[in-house]
């Protein structure tokens, strides 16, 4: 059997067929993840360590040879007639560590998501027939029997917003097509499952409408509006209301209009025009978005030539003029500018900016030019408000790059200085390496002297990053928070401006301020809503239901807790989304907790396994299962075991979280230790600094592990 021609699949169980396509058989489950860990890395060469460390929470000291053996086994399965002591041409060792090398068809999720991709550039009709032929590569969700692992989460959120995008897709094409009637069904399906997806509320409405529902359409649209306050305290946004307004004045726009497609040639001129299978090669999908310089694009807007809109057919034409025309450098600059604005569009635009982010960077200094490097990185600067990294890894890379280009630029470059500065103090959030705070304090100088009003909002999003090394420090970010919103009102720095009512936002809440906290909650949103900013929704979402949490109404708070849960899905911010629904939850009842003497029974009986969906917070976990299974002593060894929680938001609460098990073990020496930790914080709330979770005033927290 050719290894090359072995096809995998990760869309449902992890699974892999021949050429014929017979199933392989992939032995034991350690064989599977070993399998599904180098499809994660997408070619890439994993290395072992990494592997082990992904593989086993408490490797032994024959993890090493385990994976070896793993590996071996695959190869006789994927590669049965390689002769031996030949080299491995699919699953490949190189360098420190493996690597699967299969084709870029071989993958029913790259196949997924270069059809999903592919379509968007497609007529109707093909972009239809290619969605639903891509649909049906689905076995159940992606990574099934690995959901819990922290390597495949990013990639499971990821696939899983391509197929919610895909659905979507779908039904445009469908209404493209004057098919609304047959779009119903499965986008009302659709919103149910996915109340949070404005877009597919959008579909429904307008299908309903141009199906002659209308009554059922402005039903639809009412519907989503009182969903979207009451489980996510936002209103909706500009897309449903403009097409509320537009079904009210029965806008003649939304009347279906045929399109240029397949759909309308006679068969046998449709036949000649196909080709064969879905004929999605990525050149022949670039050139359709680029647009082809021997064809009349339309020059005037609304004028006839080319397929879409005036201003599609301004995108192609510019692009390909400036592919054309504009050196390598510039087009970096300006790709770079790009993938700025589609992070904040959130959800898939985030997770690829940060993907095509690093490429951008590893291009420039191909180059050789440490001045292009430097504008490349420094123009990314994208707001940030949590404080740990979506890709630490991807960070770690940046952050060297950035050290390398200051190392390389020449004296008098004090702006390049300035952003790759606060570049670091960025990317090296929660790390608690010194480096942060440094990189933080030198950008801030070089901003003010002079002022320069856009480099000194990024410089103070590298101050805001670096503020949590510590408990105790609120009152600082709040100050941060203020600046950045009177320096972006002054000299119109919209996305900044937003960024800083979301820190005062969460600075507010840790300092009591909760009415306060309210006021920029609500400026956050408005300005969200006015710019399309999606991602702070979910952040304003949280803040409402901690709110609900301080209140004591602990059912509407879980409720809330879970739809933000399943929010943060699609949002592309593994960082806030790994292990956020059951902190949250443990949160919610240890607040209601009377004290020491009451005991953790109550909460003990509610925690999951450590292992069980934790993410980073795993550790903090494990002393509560092991007191929940009666294991006190291994609850206390776990308990000491525990390194000081990352310089991030969730400090306290991951501090509070130790005094809970401290006091219910009576480990008076933990006890001093965290007594000390959170004696800075005396005068705050516990986990409100984070704008999602509560764990009351710190002041109790104190008493619980007073010396």
């Amino acid at each position: 059997m050719d290894g090359e021609r072995v096809a995998f699949g990760v869309l449902g169980p992890v699974a892999a067929w021949d050429a014929h396509g017979g199933a392989l058989a992939l032995k034991g489950p350690r064989h599977r993840a070993v399998l599904a860990r180098l499809i994660v890395a997408r070619r890439r060469v994993v290395p072992v360590a990494r592997l082990v460390e992904d593989l086993w929470e408490d490797p032994g000291p024959g993890a090493v040879g385990a994976v070896q053996t793993f590996v071996a086994a695959l190869r006789r399965v994927l590669e049965p007639d390689r002769p031996p002591r030949t080299p491995a041409r699919l699953l490949v060792t190189e360098g420190p560590g493996y690597a699967l090398r299969a084709a870029p068809d071989a993958v029913d999720a790259w196949r997924f998501e270069a059809v999903v991709r592919a379509a968007a550039g497609l007529p109707p009709e093909r972009a239809l027939t290619a969605l639903e032929e891509a649909a049906a590569l689905w076995r159940g969700p992606a990574y099934a029997e690995h959901a819990d692992e922290h390597w495949a989460l990013g990639e499971r959120r990821r696939l899983a917003e391509l197929r919610l995008s895909a659905a979507e897709q779908v039904a445009e094409a469908r209404l493209a097509l004057g098919l609304a009637r047959e779009a119903v069904p499965d986008l009302d399906a659709h919103v149910a499952e996915h109340p949070w997806r404005e877009d597919a509320w959008r579909l429904l409405a307008l299908a309903l409408y141009r199906t002659g529902r209308q009554s059922d359409a402005l039903a639809v649209l009412r519907r989503a509006r009182t969903m979207l306050a009451g489980q996510f305290g936002v209103d909706p946004g500009p897309g449903l209301r403009r097409l509320e307004t537009a079904i009210l004045n029965q806008d003649p726009g939304l009347d279906p209009r045929p399109e240029k497609t397949d759909r309308y040639l006679d068969h046998d001129e449709l036949d000649a025009r196909r080709k064969p299978g879905l004929d999605l090669r990525p050149e022949d999908t670039a050139a359709r978005s680029r647009g082809s310089g021997d064809e009349d694009t339309g020059a005037e807007a609304g004028g006839s030539g080319g397929e879409g809109t005036a201003a599609d057919r301004l995108w192609a034409r510019a692009a390909s003029d400036f592919e054309r025309t504009v050196e390598p450098g510039a087009r970096l600059r300006s790709a770079v500018g790009l993938l700025r604005d589609l992070a904040v569009t959130g959800g898939g635009g985030l997770t690829s900016a940060r993907e095509h982010r690093l490429q951008a960077v590893v291009a420039a200094e191909e180059l050789g030019d440490p001045e292009l490097t430097a504008r490349v990185i420094g123009a990314y600067d994208v707001p940030a408000i949590w404080t740990r990294a979506d890709d630490p890894e991807q960070a770690h890379r940046i952050v060297a790059a950035a050290e390398r280009t200051l190392a390389a630029l020449t004296e008098g470059r004090e702006p390049l200085r300035c952003r790759l500065l606060a570049t670091i103090a960025v990317e090296s959030r929660g790390t608690r390496s010194p480096r942060g705070p440094q990189a933080a304090r030198e950008a801030e100088e070089i901003a003010r002297q002079p002022l320069d009003p856009a480099r000194l909002a990024f410089g103070l999003n590298g101050v805001f990053m670096q503020s949590c090394t510590r408990a105790g420090l609120a009152d600082r970010r709040d100050a941060v928070g203020a600046e950045l919103v009177e320096l972006s009102e002054r000299h119109g720095l919209a996305t900044f401006e937003l960024l800083g009512h979301l820190i005062r936002t969460q600075a507010l809440g840790a300092l009591g301020d909760l009415g306060t906290a309210d006021v920029h909650a609500a400026a956050a949103d408005r300005l969200a809503a006015r710019d399309d900013r999606p991602l702070a929704r979910v952040f304003t979402g949280g803040y409402r239901a901690l709110r609900l949490a301080a209140a004591g109404r602990i059912a509407e708070a879980e409720a809330a807790y879970r739809a933000l849960a399943d929010r943060l899905a699609g949002a592309g911010m593994p960082g806030v989304t790994h292990g956020f629904l059951p902190l949250a939850l443990l949160c919610l009842r240890l607040a209601r907790l009377p004290g020491p003497a009451g005991g953790l029974g109550p909460v003990l009986a509610t925690v999951g396994d450590a292992g069980a969906g934790w993410g980073p917070y795993r550790l903090w976990a494990e002393p509560f299962a092991l007191l929940r299974d009666g294991r006190r002593a291994q609850a206390r060894a776990a308990l000491h075991a525990l390194p000081e929680p990352p310089a991030d938001l969730l400090y306290e609460v991951l501090c509070c979280l130790e005094v809970a098990v401290a006091a219910e073990l009576g480990d008076r020496e933990r006890s001093r230790l965290l007594h000390a930790r959170l004696l800075p914080a005396a005068h705050e709330v516990a986990g409100a600094g984070s704008g999602l979770v509560t764990l009351g005033p710190v002041r109790r927290w104190l008493r619980m592990c007073a010396p």
